[in-house]
């Protein structure tokens, strides 16, 4: 059987604008850029960091 993988919604909700560079990186990390996009992104504990990293910038969209 094919192994399922867990994935995340992560949507952006705060602007990266007058933010520090690394805040900025990594929201491209992440694949965002625009207010309100919604990306669905691999369930990793690398993920979930950079999620944790920016908490103001971002939230997890429940499925």
């Amino acid at each position: 059987m094919a192994d399922k993988k867990k994935t995340m919604k992560v949507k952006q909700v705060g602007s990266p604008i007058r933010r520090p560079k690394k805040q900025r990186a990594t929201l491209s990390g992440l694949g965002l850029g625009k207010m309100h996009r919604v990306v669905e992104l691999e369930d990793t504990p690398s993920t979930r960091g950079m999620v944790n990293s920016i908490p103001h910038l971002v939230q997890v969209v429940e499925e």
